[in-house]
């Protein structure tokens, strides 16, 4: 049976916080999806015990299974290896720290039964119920970079980079076979070809915490991140467009 809902959780070093999240994630899918899911963890060559720990979750849990790269490809190479591997009508990717609670994929999934082929989690968008806590300085940088992409990439969508995404699968199968990016700007680059493919997209609100051990660091990943904006922009001046047969799909 297709499973209605693929999973996929990017991990890289993770011992410290995906144990507590994928009984999260478990408790959510069980309940909402019985027998109907996924779950695909992608380690992406962590070094610190993270895919036994996925092995021994998994041997009492039939819908979980790890996908293994062999050395560390960057978090856009872990979530593109997890989709291709996914099997589902609909595939959500989620990160490890669980900083967007798994009970808030509801709402994505609401936004996708209306006609969206890919519903984003925002920080930014404003809803009734929504929290969100963040460092100031993470924040202000992130307005910076915001901007930084809707001027060189012409990105519309107010928050590429919260990590929960919920595609159509055949949406997924488009955006992830034209994407090239293998690290953090792998969002940026699939929400602008959305945009070039015209998938409508929706940007829905979330409730979000910041959570300790980020792999992210400011000052240097800021760097990196600013400079890779033009590559993206490159790479989208030559991406073909979608075909329309597909694009009706």
């Amino acid at each position: 049976m297709t499973p209605q809902l693929s999973v996929v959780v990017p991990a890289f070093n993770e011992t410290g916080r995906i144990g507590p999240y994928l009984a999260d994630v478990r408790a959510h899918l069980d309940a909402a999806y019985p027998a109907n899911y996924e779950v695909l963890v992608v380690d992406d060559g962590s070094t610190d015990g993270t895919p036994d720990l996925v092995r021994t979750t998994a041997a009492g849990w039939r819908e979980l299974r790890l996908v293994q790269l062999p050395a560390n490809a960057g978090k856009g190479a872990a979530v593109r290896a997890g989709v291709r591997a996914a099997a589902g009508r609909r595939v959500l990717f989620t990160d490890a720290d669980g900083a967007t609670p798994i009970a808030e994929e509801w709402k994505l999934a609401r936004a996708v039964a209306k006609g969206s082929a890919v519903a984003v989690g925002s920080r930014y968008v404003d809803g009734p119920g929504v929290t969100r806590t963040r460092n100031p300085r993470r924040a202000v940088m992130g307005s910076v970079f915001r901007l930084a992409a809707r001027v060189l990439v012409g990105v519309g969508v107010r928050d590429t980079q919260c990590g929960f995404k919920l595609f159509t699968a055949d949406a997924a199968a488009a955006l992830f076979g034209a994407g090239r990016e293998t690290g953090y700007l792998f969002d940026i680059e699939l929400l602008a070809l959305a945009d070039r493919f015209g998938l409508p997209v929706a940007e829905v609100a979330v409730n979000w915490a910041e959570q300790p051990g980020s792999k992210v660091r400011v000052v240097r990943d800021s760097v990196r991140m600013f400079a890779g904006l033009w590559r993206v922009r490159r790479h989208l001046q030559t991406a073909p467009a979608l075909p329309a047969a597909r694009r009706a799909a």
